[in-house]
């Protein structure tokens, strides 16, 4: 008759131990290696194969170690635990180290029963991350089983490879390009949605009617939103109906009073106070109504709510938060600010003539249109404003736009005109489908314009080079200076053209010898909407890895604006040139938030706006809307988005002067135009408006919901379980030295190259560095900050690199017949002076068994934590030292040697008498299972049926890993101590 073993025991099968998880049962055994992950879980059935009760085998009183190996085995352990005991679930499995300031949404959405977030966090602090914990967290709690995140299809792919690298969450794209492939594998009847738990969709493609209704009646219990602004309107500002279809769609997902869903934006307000109210309604539709002065209205917004500039995070946790000291104190490495430089330009003679020709042209054309109706009248004016932008673009995209006809000539109406030409001339803040957005718009409107428009395509084309296009000239002049300063920058364009021509103009070409004018060493690439957006991360892969990590090596990316929202650049580009202006002020801040954002090393990120002193346009553009976003951002350290129709209503009237001029003459000055005063009075108004009302709500709304001290509380319970920053950075060192690794320091931290260590570690990081790095003996950096490029490893516990090397340390110090050095052993004697009696260091693993609640029954889980324990004299009469005592002694220095012999009889005296202590050990078991119950009761204690049923209890006997000695310096055991 087969044995019946319960969860949390011990099994030795198929040739290892293995823990017994709580989906066993009788005739079938689900099964965790020890010290594994629930990637290596296996299913046994005893009938079949050989399964026995198994003991964690005591330590070999021969197999010593030196003052290192305790340190290094308690590390090695914590560092493969994938499962915490503690109220965070998924902190332990997942590959990112949360900072401080992120916990703080997971411990807000922790207390609610049904989760509804909305996750305003400034630009580059990290919503993705902190979006991805509470996911994470929710899914292994069991609180929810599926995941749907609803992006723009740019950023599927991201937000596909974050959640599969950083998280362990495998979502399947749902795509226009990937939903006819997934649907063929469904079986009759079936959704894609109830055949793949977690799914990253398209907004724009599920916004459908068509899709739409199958996506809300088999929609997953957990949806994250992002870029939520783009799916609100406000009630005062006429909608499109893409907008309205989003609103539509995001309304009826939120129906669903037990769905959890998470908004994610930057720019809750987008100006508007009424879209930020039909934002919180999909949260909580009484947060749409609430009086938000009121300290009920704030109350209940602060439950939901959590919205932080850069100052707000940039040290956490200090006194200054209210905390007694310094000792969590957190400082996150955001670059302290932008520098801003404005630069001019003046046209070529040549190309002053071709504006002027261009702009005689627009105006007669819109002049004839105004008397042929109202359709005809937008048709042109959305052609002379193709024209214009183009023309003061570059050449190319001027040639390009001349001898394309126009979007919207072949609207049937005024408002199919607008709905068509509006896309592509304007630079709308809420608009999250760029894609083609970047394409040169057409300006041919009839067709009796072709050979004088041809002849403007021809005078264009005949521009190209430095020599007649002098922005290019002063492009050139401008990269220079930065490269030479050592920066890496960004040149953000309008339209695909004119990005392939300055990568055309700027390149070294290989096959033909040309030398570009940035010289040798410089690597520049174009990134624009022609490729896919995967296409798009690997040229700019390519180009890092082209550029190499020659110091003289420099990197040029020239990009249209498919690269401006989400996208992260910060870990190879570190200052942002706007080629074209852009006609909302927003655009540029989204561009420069690519690179100015957390894990940019440099402390100043430049950014350099390039504008025509005499096109007409740029100058206007830059001083009206440009330098006041600015300006407003300097005063409130936040963003303010300036509303569309606002901004719209400025640029029309600054092309409406434009093409005035040229029909009369100079006659008045933009300035002292009446259509254009009133647009300013308005925009100035409203833009003002808007940001008294964003100042008024960072104060008002604060983040007050979660008390400094209370994240505190659970950042010192998470770091003495899983170890903190410090720990990991000795770790590694001391690892890869006894290894035979050969480490260089570096500015922020150290390089290691790994080809002498033994095959086994080599086998292990071949996998996470690559096989070449480690076959051509490239160094490996380790850097100290969490947020590392590809290529380099975090000294976080959860970095693959680092779980690699613990993973080795780990099983050679529990093999003790395992080849090369063995930096941990499971024992050690060591004479030190940090000591004044004998005293026994125990690395001791509980294994927990946790009755965790939630709303879709009870689950059950087997964690393990680790803990050292001392005592002073013999097992039989132990004096127990404090904890902190005992954490002490990993760092005693041993100060005489301890012959081999004697350390050998010393330790075995030890572990025959270990028995002694075992009273003790459950004991502490009990305590530690006691203080893990009301840490889970803590941190979910806002609801009392989340926690109803909750228990923890520990699994005895507790297994000793690790034994050590300290002896004092005087060799002698002081009198009344005996072995």
């Amino acid at each position: 008759m087969a044995l019946t073993y319960s969860a949390g025991s011990l099994v030795t099968a198929r040739g290892r131990e293995w823990v017994v998880l709580p989906e066993s049962q009788p005739d079938l055994l689900v099964l965790r290696p020890l010290g594994g992950s629930d990637d290596d879980i296996a299913a046994v059935f005893p009938a079949f194969e050989t399964v026995r009760g198994a003991e964690f085998a005591p330590p070999a009183p021969g197999d010593l170690g030196d003052q290192r190996a305790a340190g290094l085995l308690r590390t090695a352990l914590r560092v493969g635990f994938r499962s915490g005991a503690g109220p965070f679930r998924s902190l332990a499995g997942i590959a990112v180290e949360p900072r401080a300031y992120q916990l703080v949404p997971l411990l807000m959405a922790l207390r609610q029963k049904t989760v509804r977030m909305l996750i305003s966090d400034d630009v580059g602090i990290g919503k993705t991350v902190e979006a991805g914990l509470i996911a994470s967290e929710l899914l292994a709690q069991g609180e929810a089983t599926g995941l749907a995140v609803l992006c723009s299809p740019a950023l599927a792919e991201q937000w596909q490879q974050e959640l599969r690298t950083k998280f362990g969450i495998d979502a399947e794209l749902v795509l226009s390009s990937t939903v006819s492939r997934l649907e063929r594998g469904l079986d009759l009847g079936q959704s894609l949605f109830d055949k793949y738990p977690h799914v990253i969709v398209s907004t724009d493609f599920i916004k459908s009617t068509r899709h739409r209704d199958d996506f809300v009646r088999h929609c997953p219990d957990l949806v994250i939103v992002d870029e939520a602004h783009t799916c609100v309107t406000s009630d005062d500002t006429k909608v499109s109906t893409q907008n309205q279809l989003r609103h539509e769609l995001l309304r009826r997902v939120a129906e669903d009073a037990e769905r959890h869903l998470l908004l994610v934006t930057a720019t809750p307000h987008s100006g508007k106070e009424s879209a930020f109210r039909n934002l919180l309604g999909l949260v909580k539709p009484e947060l749409a109504r609430v009086d938000l002065d009121s300290e009920k209205g704030r109350k209940l917004l602060a439950q939901h709510f959590v919205a932080r500039k850069r100052a707000d995070v940039r040290q956490y946790l200090t006194k200054e938060d209210g905390l007694a000291d310094d000792s969590l104190a957190e400082r996150t490495a955001f670059p302290s600010d932008r520098y801003f430089k404005d630069e001019t330009y003046k046209l070529s003679p040549e190309y002053r003539a071709l504006l002027d020709d261009a702009i005689a042209y627009a105006s007669e054309r819109v002049e004839e249109a105004d008397g042929q109706g109202r359709r005809e009248a937008r048709i042109a004016w959305w052609s002379a404003i193709a024209l214009l932008r183009s023309m003061v673009s570059s050449p190319r995209a001027a040639a390009q736009t001349l001898r394309t006809r126009s979007a919207a000539a072949v609207a049937a109406s005024a408002e199919e005109a607008d709905r068509l030409g509006a896309p592509l001339t304007s630079d709308s803040a809420d608009s999250d489908a760029l894609e083609g957005m970047d394409v040169a718009p057409g300006a041919e409107t009839e067709e009796n314009a072709g050979s004088r428009l041809a002849e403007l395509a021809q005078r264009a084309k005949a521009l190209e080079g430095p020599a007649q296009d002098l922005k290019l000239k002063a492009l050139i002049k401008h990269l220079k200076a930065l490269l030479a300063d050592g920066y890496n920058p960004i040149v953000f364009c309008r339209y695909i053209p004119t990005a392939e021509y300055l990568a055309e103009q700027l390149a070294n070409d290989p096959e033909t010898k040309k030398r570009g004018p940035l010289g040798a060493k410089t690597v520049v690439r174009a990134v624009t909407g022609t490729l896919s957006p995967q296409q798009r991360i690997d040229r700019i892969e390519e180009l890092a890895a082209e550029a190499g990590d020659d110091a003289a090596a420099r990197r040029v990316l020239i990009a249209t604006d498919c690269l401006s929202e989400g996208v992260n650049l910060q870990h190879h580009f570190d200052a942002v040139l706007h080629y074209d202006l852009a006609w909302n002020p927003t655009r540029h801040d989204q561009r420069e938030g690519r690179v100015d954002r957390y894990g940019q090393k440099r402390d100043e990120v430049r950014v350099i706006t390039l504008y025509g002193d005499d096109n007409g346009i740029d100058g206007k553009v830059l001083e009206v809307l440009i330098k006041k976003h600015r300006q407003i951002k300097k005063d409130l350290g936040i963003s303010v988005s300036v509303p569309d129709e606002m901004s719209t209503g400025v640029t029309d009237a600054i092309v409406e002067w434009l093409l005035l001029r040229g029909r009369q003459g100079q006659q008045e000055t933009l300035f002292e135009s009446d259509s254009f005063q009133q647009s300013f009075a308005d925009l100035e108004q409203d833009w003002n408006s808007a940001a008294d009302r964003e100042k008024a709500s960072r104060s008002r709304f604060a983040q007050r919901s979660i008390h400094p001290e209370e994240v505190a509380r659970e950042v010192t319970a998470v770091r003495e379980a899983l170890g903190g920053a410090g720990e990991i950075d000795t770790f590694v060192r001391e690892s890869l030295n006894a290894l035979g690794a050969v480490l260089r320091d570096s500015d922020d931290g150290f390089t290691a190259q790994v080809r002498g260590t033994p095959m086994g570690l080599q086998d292990a990081l071949a996998p996470v560095v690559g096989a070449e790095t480690v076959e051509r003996d490239r160094p490996l950096p380790f850097r100290s900050s969490p947020a590392v490029g590809r290529g380099e490893a975090a000294l976080v516990r959860t970095d693959p690199v680092v779980g690699a090397l613990a993973s080795h340390v780990l099983n050679a110090a529990l093999d003790t017949q395992a080849d090369g050095a063995r930096p941990a052993r499971r024992c050690g004697v060591v004479t030190t002076d940090a000591v004044t009696t004998r005293t026994t260091l125990l690395l001791v693993r509980y294994r927990f068994h946790l009755t965790l609640p939630s709303r879709n029954g009870e689950k059950q889980v087997v964690a393990e934590d680790a803990r050292l324990l001392a005592f002073e004299g013999a097992p039989r009469n132990a004096v127990w030292l404090p904890q902190q005592r005992a954490v002490e002694l990993l760092d005693a220095q041993a100060t005489e040697n301890t012959a081999a012999a004697s350390g050998e009889r010393m330790m075995t005296r030890i572990l025959d008498q270990l028995g002694e202590v075992t009273p003790y050990l459950e004991s502490y078991g009990d305590e530690l299972a006691a203080e893990l119950d009301a840490s889970h009761r803590r941190v979910r204690t806002a609801s009392g049926e989340i926690v109803r049923g909750l228990s923890v209890t520990a699994q005895k006997p507790a297994d000793i890993l690790g034994t050590y000695v300290y002896l004092p310096a005087t060799a002698s055991v002081p009198a009344g101590v005996s072995a």
